[in-house]
Formats: C-alpha cells, structure tokens, sequence
C-alpha cells in the first residue's frame, strides 16, 4: 500500500519537506533572537543612567560614537565655518530645519554642530566669530534609515538631507569627524534639538517586525507539514481503493436529443434545392 512512497515523485516531496521544515524553524529560531536582543538593549539602555547627568568630557574622549556615549554631553574648541540647513525635521509637531555648522577643531576636522531648529522659511541666524567651546550631546553619523532623513538629494544649494561625514566629505575640504553633537542650549531665536536614542536600543517596529518574522515562518513549517500529510492520505486512499477493486465511476455521456418537429421541418426547407421549393 505504502509502495507509491519509493516512487522519484515521493522521493522529491520527501526531500524537499525534510530540508523546508528545519530551514523554517531555523529561520523563525533566528528572528526570535533578533526580537530578544533588541529587548535586552531597550532594557540595558533603560537601566543606564540619563547621559546628560554625566558630566561632560572632551570629544577625543567619547570617541567612537556606541551605545554607551551616545547622548553623552561632549565639549570642543575651535571655530565655526560653513553652515548648512538640513531642512524636512520635525519637533514639536511642526516641520522645518536643523540649523548646522561645521566646527573647526584644533586638530584640523571639521565637528558638524546642530545648533537648533528653525521653522520652515525662517532665516537662520550667523555663527559666532572667533574661538568657541560648545557643548552638546553626542550623535552618530545618521544612515538612509534614519528618522527623517532626505537621502535622494537634489537639494539647492546650502542645504544637506543627512548628518553624515559620508555626506559632508563631498562638500567641505576638511576631514569630518564620524559624529556630529546637538547644542544644549540653542541660540536665540532657534529651539535645541533633542538627542536622539542610538539605533538598536528600543523597541521600534524593526522589533514588532522580528517578532512577526517569527511567528511567520513557524506557521510555513506548519503549513509544509499539513501538506505533506494530505498528500500522503490521498495517495493511501487511492492505493486502498485500487486493492480492493474499486475504480472511479465514468459518467456516462449524454445521449442524444433530438430537436422538435418545427426545427426538424425548418431545417429541411433550408436544406431543399430551389428546383425543390417551386
């Protein structure tokens, strides 16, 4: 009865679910640690202390940016040069733009510094002159994922879409630092930008989606499974039936049926020569 499993067609469904059901759970085992790491960042960085409550330290110091001095208050000296609006952030409900110059340091790079926000058509405010020590909150170099971010460009002149040194490289001639600091204190006339969380370390819906990642390919396991049984009870019901003599019943074809008198004797008057008809 079970002889039909033998057969090269059985052979490759049999195949084909022995390696599609590990790969399922291998793949859903591996989204749900994803969705558990993210979980165990939220909650390290939940029981990290404020950044701002530490006290602020030199930029070399903080250097490169990670999970642990993102948002710490960092300090640089040097002098400010060419400004950019990066227009299209929101905060407080409302849209407009970083306002951001690049700082010259001692050491020759150039800090990009977000010195606040301006609503959409206001005309953002000159740079200092001279030498300056700001202090602000340390960011890394945002990505095209970044929450509002403009990466397609086309942008007119003295406006950027990211806060990137990736970015910034093509248009000054300094080297850029990898990072870039928002001011605690903005200028007048303009709003601080807030830190934002660094990437990885909330639960956002990249998370939610891990997790329905999960449950997805736990369900394609199932699903490759129930199929592999229907298959095979059909097939046990077609070889149980063949045993014991049992054939699938032929439907008989219709028979004939002939037209009524009145279509009879139209189609003959049709069908008669014109030497019949007079």
């Amino acid at each position: 009865m079970y002889r039909f499993l033998t057969t090269p067609r059985w052979w490759g469904i049999n195949i084909f679910v022995a390696l599609a059901i590990p790969f399922c759970v291998f793949m859903g085992t591996w989204q749900l640690g994803r969705f558990e790491d993210r979980v165990d960042s939220h909650q390290e960085a939940e029981r990290r202390p404020d950044p701002g409550s530490v006290e602020a330290a030199p930029l070399a110091e903080l250097l490169p940016v990670d999970k642990e001095t993102s948002g710490r208050h960092a300090t640089a000296t040097g002098r400010y040069g060419r400004q950019f609006l990066v227009p299209g952030r929101e905060l407080d409900g409302r849209t407009g733009s970083y306002v951001l110059t690049l700082l010259r340091t001692d050491e020759g790079r150039a800090l990009p510094v977000v010195r606040g926000w301006l609503p959409a058509g206001a005309q953002a405010p000159a740079p200092p002159a001279g030498e300056v020590t700001v202090t602000g909150a340390l960011q890394a170099s945002e990505s095209a994922g970044s929450k509002g971010v403009r990466a397609a460009g086309g942008l007119p002149e003295g406006q950027v879409g990211i806060i990137s040194a990736a970015s910034l490289v093509n248009i000054v001639p300094d080297d850029v630092y990898d990072a870039w600091i928002t001011l605690i204190d903005a200028p007048a006339g303009m709003k601080p930008v807030p830190a934002a969380a660094p990437q990885g370390s909330g639960l956002d819906l990249k998370a939610f989606q891990n997790l329905g990642y999960t449950g997805e390919w736990f369900v394609f396991a199932g699903f490759v499974l129930f199929m592999w049984f229907r298959l095979f009870r059909r097939e046990v019901e077609a070889a149980r039936d063949a045993a014991l003599g049992l054939e699938p019943e032929t439907a008989a074809a219709p028979a004939a049926v002939s037209p009524p008198a009145p279509a009879r004797e139209a189609a003959a008057e049709v069908a008669a020569s014109p030497a019949d008809r007079t």
